[in-house]
């Protein structure tokens, strides 16, 4: 799966942001999560079905409930793509450093 819009969207809501971040400190139940942010336990499970649709949680049952993990896959695929960028970047930067002054 590339990174497309679906993931960039996911983290485009500062409410799902937050669940993600909780998550990426240490792996959380929903009632652990809900109790860090202000929406109700069935909103935080609609905010965790689009991070986990977008592969950037991933469940994991453990008795009654699920636990939910940072989902290294496709995380890992978003990070290559921002990384893609950064590359370039600082590939366009030494070319321009490299040049001498009198053609800058």
């Amino acid at each position: 799966m590339a990174v497309d819009s679906v993931q960039l969207a996911a983290l485009g809501d500062q409410t799902r942001r937050t669940i993600f971040e909780l998550i990426a400190e240490h792996p959380r139940s929903v009632a652990e999560i809900t109790r860090h942010v202000s929406v109700s336990q069935s909103a935080v499970s609609q905010h965790l079905k689009v991070l986990r649709e977008s592969r950037l949680v991933r469940s994991e049952p453990k008795g009654a409930s699920n636990v939910y993990h940072i989902d290294p896959h496709g995380l890992g695929q978003m990070r290559a793509w921002l990384d893609r960028f950064w590359s370039d970047t600082l590939a366009a930067y030494k070319i321009a450093a490299e040049q001498p002054a009198e053609e800058q």
